[in-house]
Order: C-alpha cells, then sequence, then structure tokens
C-alpha cells in the first residue's frame, strides 16, 4: 500500500493499512475469504474436537445480533450477553483457551462462580486460559458490531489466541456482522452461513416444513406490507371459519416480542368479514411486546417481512421444542427435548423450559426435528439450531404442529450445556433421556425470567451468599441444585436466570418453587 499522506500519525497510518486491507463487507472478495476459512473448519472439528487434550482456543461472541429496537423490549437484554457463560466449562479441557468478549465487564465475582463449578481442574488454572475482554460500550447496537468499530480491540483477540491453538468462533447467532468478523479474525465460525439466514426466518420456516411434510399452521408467508396482512388474514378466515385468532409474525422475531394477535370478530362472514379487517385491522391488532405500537409494530413489519397464521387453539396445549445439531461432518444430532413456559398475550412470549419434553411425545417430536434437520443439512446448515411445535391433545391423541426453526443458539442452549458440563451425562434421542455415567437420569427446570421489583439492588455477592447460606447451590456430589446465570442484571433490573436440576421434572421445579421462596423472604420488606 502506498502512503501518500505523510502529515498522517503512525497510529493513524496503521488503522487505515489495517482498514484497507480487509475486503468490503459483503462484498464478493469477503464472501470467498468467509467460504475459504469455514472449509478448513471441517478438519479442524476432525482432527481436534474428539480430544480433551487438543490445544484449541474458543472466542465466545455472545453478541444478540437481532432487531435493536425489538430487542429493547426485553428487560436487561444487555446482560443476555452473560448467558454463554456457560462455555467457560471449556475450560475443564486442561489446554483449551476461552477468550469471552462483551460489552460492558463482567463482575469477577460472576466468573469465579463459574469456574468454581469445574470438575477436576482448579480455579487458577482455569483462570490463566480464560481471556476477558470488554468493548465498555452499552451502546444498543450488537456486540459484534461494537467489536468491528474497534481495530485495536480484534487485534487483542488475535494475541490472546496461543500460537498453535486451532481455534473457531462460538456465537449467538451468525449474521453478516459475524461473518465480517470471522474474516477479520482469519478463524471460522461453527454456526449456520449467514447467506442461509432466510430458512431461519418465519417464512424461511414455512418453506422448511413444506419440503420436509411437516404439518404446520394454516397461513400465508413473504408478507411484506400491510395490504399483503389484510388480504392473508381475510383468507386465513375464509378458508378456515372456525378460527377465532391470527397471529402476525415478523421475520425475525425474537422470543416471542415480534408476534402480535388479531382476534377475530364474531357473528361476521364472507364480504362482512373482509370489510370489517379493511377498515379495523390496524386497530384490532395487539402487538405482545410491552410498550410497541402498531404502528412501530407496521413499521418492522414492512422492514423485515412475516407471516400471517392461525392461532392454535387447545383444551390441552402445549409448546415443545427440539434442540439439535449439524457437525461438519453432516451428522445430525438430537440434543434435546424441552416442554417450553409461554406467558404474555395468548402465551406468545418465552420465559422457561422443563426438561426433558414430556415422555408421551418426546420421542416423536425428536423424530420429527431430525426429518426438518435433514432438509436443513442439504442446504448447507452448520451448527446448533431448535425447532418449535404447538402441540395438541385430542381424543388422547397427540397433534403436533411445526411452528419456527430458530438458527441459533436460544433459551434452550445454555441449560443444557450447563447440565451437559456440570454432570458429563448423555442425552438418549431414541428414549428422550438424560443419564449420566453411573446411570443416574436427570431433569431441570429452566428460565431467563425470574424478575421482581423486590430482587432490585441485589448485588452478585448478595445472591450468592443468599444461595449457600440457604444450601441452593449446584452439588457435585448429588449432582443436584441451583445454577444462576444472567446475574449482571439482578441489581438494576431484579431479574436473572436459572437452571435448577433434579432427579425428576418434579424434584427440578421443587427447586425452583424452593429458591423463588428463599429470595421473596430475604427481600421483603
Amino acid at each position: 500500500m502506498q502512503i501518500d499522506n505523510l502529515d498522517l500519525k503512525p497510529a493513524q497510518i496503521l488503522f487505515n493499512y489495517c482498514r484497507e486491507c480487509k475486503p468490503v463487507p459483503g462484498s464478493a472478495a469477503e464472501l470467498e475469504a468467509f467460504e475459504k476459512i469455514q472449509q478448513g473448519f471441517a478438519n479442524q472439528f476432525e482432527l481436534f474436537f474428539p480430544d480433551n487434550l487438543a490445544p484449541k482456543t474458543i472466542v465466545v461472541i455472545p453478541s444478540l445480533s437481532l432487531d435493536q429496537e425489538v430487542l429493547a423490549k426485553v428487560d436487561g437484554a444487555l446482560y443476555y450477553e452473560e448467558r454463554l457463560l456457560c462455555l467457560l466449562m471449556l475450560l475443564r479441557m486442561p489446554r483449551a483457551n476461552v477468550v469471552y468478549v462483551s460489552s460492558t465487564p463482567i463482575d469477577p465475582v460472576i466468573i469465579d462462580y463459574y469456574l468454581h463449578l469445574l470438575p477436576g481442574i482448579t480455579g487458577y488454572h482455569a483462570r490463566e486460559r480464560l481471556t476477558l475482554i470488554s468493548c465498555y460500550d452499552t451502546a444498543a447496537i450488537p456486540l459484534t458490531e461494537k467489536i468491528l468499530q474497534r481495530p485495536r480491540l480484534i487485534e487483542r483477540i488475535k494475541k490472546a489466541i496461543p500460537a498453535g491453538n486451532v481455534a473457531h468462533i462460538a456465537c449467538f447467532n451468525t449474521t453478516a456482522l459475524e461473518r465480517t468478523l470471522a474474516v477479520h479474525l482469519g478463524i471460522p465460525i461453527y454456526g449456520c452461513d449467514p447467506s442461509l439466514v432466510y430458512m431461519g426466518t418465519k417464512s424461511g420456516s414455512r418453506r422448511v416444513f413444506m419440503k420436509a411434510c411437516m404439518p404446520m399452521p394454516p397461513g400465508a408467508e413473504n408478507l411484506t406490507c400491510y395490504d399483503d396482512i389484510v388480504h392473508a388474514v381475510a383468507a386465513l378466515k375464509d378458508m378456515h371459519p372456525h378460527i377465532k385468532k391470527a397471529v402476525i409474525k415478523l421475520n425475525d422475531g425474537f422470543s416471542g416480542e415480534g408476534n402480535a394477535i388479531l382476534k377475530y370478530p364474531e357473528n361476521l362472514t364472507g364480504k362482512a368479514m373482509y370489510n370489517w379487517i379493511h377498515h379495523n385491522l390496524h386497530d384490532a391488532i395487539k402487538p405482545v411486546a410491552k410498550d410497541l405500537t402498531t404502528d412501530k409494530f407496521m413499521e418492522k413489519f414492512v422492514l423485515m417481512e412475516g407471516i400471517v397464521e392461525a392461532f392454535i387453539e387447545g383444551d390441552v396445549k402445549t409448546s415443545p421444542s427440539v434442540q439439535c445439531r449439524i457437525n461438519p461432518r453432516g451428522e445430525v444430532d438430537i440434543i434435546s427435548t424441552h416442554d417450553q413456559v409461554l406467558k404474555g398475550e395468548d402465551g406468545q412470549v418465552f420465559v422457561g423450559a422443563h426438561f426433558p419434553a414430556d415422555e408421551d411425545y418426546r420421542a416423536e417430536i425428536g423424530a420429527m426435528g431430525k426429518t426438518i434437520s435433514a432438509v436443513l443439512k442439504d442446504e448447507g446448515v452448520l451448527g446448533r439450531f431448535s425447532i418449535d411445535f404447538i402441540s395438541v391433545k385430542e381424543n388422547d391423541c397427540w397433534k403436533h404442529y411445526a411452528i419456527e426453526i430458530n438458527l441459533r443458539k436460544g433459551g434452550t442452549t445454555h441449560p443444557f450445556l450447563m447440565l451437559q458440563f456440570l454432570t458429563d451425562g448423555n442425552y438418549n434421542e431414541t428414549t428422550g433421556i438424560f443419564e449420566t455415567a453411573n446411570g443416574q437420569q436427570l431433569s431441570y427446570y429452566a428460565s431467563d425470567n425470574v424478575q421482581s421489583n423486590a430482587y432490585k439492588g441485589l448485588t452478585p455477592q448478595d445472591l450468592i451468599d443468599i444461595a449457600m447460606f440457604h444450601g441452593l447451590h449446584f452439588d457435585g456430589a448429588t449432582q443436584k441444585g441451583v445454577m444462576f446465570h444472567m446475574i449482571g442484571a439482578l441489581s438494576q433490573y431484579g431479574k436473572m436466570g436459572m437452571v435448577c436440576i433434579g432427579a425428576s421434572p418434579e424434584e427440578a421445579y421443587s427447586f425452583y418453587l424452593k429458591t423463588i421462596a428463599v429470595l421473596d423472604t430475604e427481600t421483603a420488606g
């Protein structure tokens, strides 16, 4: 590179050089560079992943690269970056290094809390192999974008990878931002190529379900504007007169916050129904996210596009989820099944999950998940993802409707990783049961939405003191107890997450109820 401006300071010259030698984001050169980097990941996976003693580095980028206005409706969204602290458990491999990047510094008490749980490794040994890097930036933009704005920080990440180590990026979801970061760092992502992101949208999910011949709610996808919604809502009611409600979903909604509910008026049919929808749809739409107006929702819809589908009714209704993984060898694994706990407007917002899913259907939905995963594998999907269903019991039989695919980590990823890392057990996809090496079966209840105004002001130290005093902390001997996460959100928002592990679903949930009772008592008054 020729330097024409000799008035520039050396630091500025270096910055310009680094900036100019990288391909333009989204350009053909960047796409080619990313493809080459990802091609080498298959060899890395084959040679180094099975060997717990292999020198390796995992760069954790817990960025929620999602729509920030929708995400802003989630209390303490910044602290969702702490959910992937479960990956610190990878430090139990004695030659593994972890580089964890966050928007703001993570309290050392929280780090110590995780490292204390490592089986067979001292906290000191693990801490020597952990590098924590912060952007010191609370702006409402994705963490990955903050990193890309800081070339010196990118250099610090590179330097934190020891010579001779293979390395890869672990992230929450993979977008064009993560692709650019991978190219800047020169290391692959264990995740889906951003060019395949459409299959993880609400519209793309429906197309995949069609290819897999999966039952799903009647509806329409690839809608782009208000008029599309009007026609889709009207056609849905015309074709299925028994439907009482429709759900309008943004293609890239998060945790149900991108949904809206429409209730059809009673005693209207045909032209009268269409006229009502045409004239009243705007006022009848009820966005799920708090403080999200219909105008803002429609503005988001035009930007993201979306779907309309029937709201599935049922006296006995559940919302199971199947977690899957496609590795670089193209092997499909069913990792786990969960029964999601949904609240909010007509049960649209995810607040927690029971593991494993109900024994009546856990094997069945696991098999359905594998069929869908085979379609995704053929499309080139890589990494972890989940498939959500709505299940209704009719005449002692369960009917399952595929709802959406999340081509990313989600609310059920970190609880299962914690269970797996803490107990070194395995999930049997045939039986749907998790067992430890000594044959002990384990279940858990997990939630990211443990929240109360009374908890505001509790520091991480306070929470850990309370847990220790009341015997709530996970016990490695019994392999039961409670693990907390998103602890950083507690003091400001009165919010955190927990994973409650027990020998049965009932015992696991009892730990949750006990913990809530203890916290309520400790913060009373």
